[in-house]
């Protein structure tokens, strides 16, 4: 299934993609879809005639993230080989772990806050995962198990912050409206394989990545198993799993987002986003 939350910020409404690729509220049946509504999702939705459900339109409408704000945002770093390189990196042994506030999140088409204090802002088209029921210390071959489906994700990042000091990178990496998600959710059983998807970006018309997830490090199934040794995944729990080469800090020279700038990206079959950079 495709979902989606159709609506202003703090009121959206939940809602299924049917066969025709019409948006059908399902607020009727679930309250939400996010932390604590994903567990029942299926059981709620089952049997149902989609098409039957109301239409929610999306003409005019703001698309917001189709998750609710998550409980924890888990992110992977350098985790394609050819963007370690142009970071000037090793290839990790395993997997780097950092972490997003879950204020980040927003929609596909929400601005991006440039505060004045911002010098080096970069973007990072990845692949995000969002988690269906709790893992912790699963078992080898379970991971996929765990897994509800699949989002677009755009990693923003101020390098300055993330690089320059102190070397957390979850400073570079927190302020709100950093980490754009969209526009649907696609359940696990629609993509035959994560692991063979096509992604792009662009800045202001020019593509500046272009890749796929073949050339992950460290797959979706292998992060999955990997975290959960560590922390307990929740449902609801976005996992963005890492950005190809391509992204403005591994230019020469180092090309930065500047207001009024517009990104646009998407990852094969899970749709498309658009956002413009504006002062904070």
């Amino acid at each position: 299934m495709r979902f989606m939350r159709i609506g202003e910020v703090g009121a959206e409404r939940p809602a299924a993609l049917d066969a025709a690729g019409v948006a059908r509220d399902i607020s009727g049946l679930v309250p939400d879809i996010g932390p604590d509504s994903i567990a029942g999702l299926a059981e709620a939705l089952a049997g149902v005639d989609l098409a039957a459900l109301p239409e929610l339109s999306t003409e005019g409408q703001r698309i917001g993230a189709p998750i609710a704000r998550p409980r924890n945002i888990w992110c992977i770093g350098l985790n394609y080989s050819d963007h370690a390189a142009e970071a000037g990196m090793a290839v990790p042994s395993e997997p780097i772990l950092f972490s997003k506030p879950g204020s980040t999140l927003c929609g596909p088409t929400d601005p991006i806050l440039k505060s004045p204090g911002m010098t080096k802002l970069d973007w990072e088209v990845e692949l995000g995962v969002v988690i269906g029921k709790p893992a912790l210390d699963l078992e080898p071959g379970t991971a996929m198990d765990h897994v509800l489906g699949y989002v677009a994700a755009n990693d923003i990042s101020e390098r300055a912050w993330q690089i320059e000091r102190g070397g957390q990178w979850s400073k570079g990496k927190s302020y709100p409206s950093f980490c754009p998600c969209g526009p649907v959710l696609v359940t696990r059983d629609e993509i035959t394989d994560p692991q063979a998807l096509a992604m792009e970006l662009s800045v202001n018309g020019q593509t500046m990545q272009r890749g796929t997830t073949a050339t992950m490090v460290f797959g979706v199934a292998h992060i999955v198993e990997y975290l959960s040794q560590f922390a307990l995944l929740e449902p609801g729990d976005l996992i963005v799993t890492g950005t190809p080469p391509g992204v403005g800090m591994g230019m020469k020279p180092p090309q930065y987002l500047k207001v009024g700038d517009v990104m646009t990206l998407g990852i094969a079959g899970l749709g498309e986003q658009r956002q413009t950079v504006v002062a904070a």
